[in-house]
């Protein structure tokens, strides 16, 4: 099996992301709100798997000792630093979670369930907070699939959901975004939130991306079960992020229709 071969499989599911109703039914900066308030969780789950690849390819402990691989210890450091310390508009160093809180912000968005999550979280373990708290179920499950997957601790497959469910779609997917928030909010000033969509598509597109293709390639070391549970995890991710914009889009239109 081949990267091209998961491109196959799941590609399907990345043309239902890109051509999704929920992008055009963004019109008001209300809706806009709500769904930022929403994908924050996504923007913010990212980063666990981010430094669960970190903590499985490189050593993060004392005493250091050497790793197996010093090229996926590369790819996935050199993903960290600009993920975890980008710039700003301004130039201040911000992770990509923080850029996107200084956005949602910047236009009146609610942070207050992002912010009762993440303090809840340093009583409990991940999976009371999710359950516990009060979001819509397809968040809970996007984020019970993100945890379950690092929980397992299989390299390979913390990729799969990274590079498959993140790092490869979005750059298409936020381009779709972006053309639906320039035509139905010109005069709103969002210019922090296109900066974060518009840094993380260069990022994604040009760097991210092919290296974390690497990285899956270099993980599977041509095991065709490690094959087998990437296209698994990819195709999961990928509809994991279809319910969760399948649930946006209900919340958008249901509120219109009480309005």
């Amino acid at each position: 099996m081949t990267v091209e071969k998961i491109n196959n499989s799941i590609l399907h599911y990345r043309e239902e992301l890109l051509n999704h109703n929920l992008y055009s039914n963004i019109k008001t900066i209300q809706d806009l709100r709500t769904f930022v308030q929403i994908h924050v969780f996504a923007v913010w789950d990212f980063m666990s798997l981010l430094k669960s690849l970190q903590r499985k390819l490189t050593c993060t402990s004392t005493p250091w000792l050497p790793n197996n691989n010093s090229q996926t210890a590369y790819l996935i450091n050199e993903i960290v630093l600009a993920e975890e310390t980008d710039i700003n508009q301004i130039g201040q160093r911000k992770s990509h979670y923080e850029l996107y809180l200084e956005a949602i912000e910047s236009f009146g968005a609610d942070t207050n369930d992002i912010d009762l999550f993440l303090t809840k979280l340093k009583d409990e373990d991940i999976f009371n907070t999710i359950n516990s708290s009060k979001i819509p179920k397809e968040v809970k499950d996007f984020l019970e699939f993100t945890f379950k997957i690092i929980e397992e601790g299989k390299p390979h497959k913390v990729a799969a959901a990274f590079t498959f469910g993140r790092e490869n779609l979005i750059p298409s997917m936020f381009t779709a975004i972006l053309k639906n928030f320039q035509q139905n909010f010109p005069e709103q000033d969002i210019s922090k939130l296109i900066y974060y969509f518009e840094r993380h598509i260069e990022l994604d597109e040009d760097e991210h991306g092919p290296m974390a293709l690497e990285m899956v390639v270099e993980l599977a070391e041509n095991d065709l079960e490690k094959w087998k549970e990437i296209e698994e995890v990819s195709v999961e991710s990928l509809k994991k992020r279809i319910e969760l914009w399948n649930s946006i889009e209900n919340i958008i239109v249901d509120k219109k229709v009480l309005v």
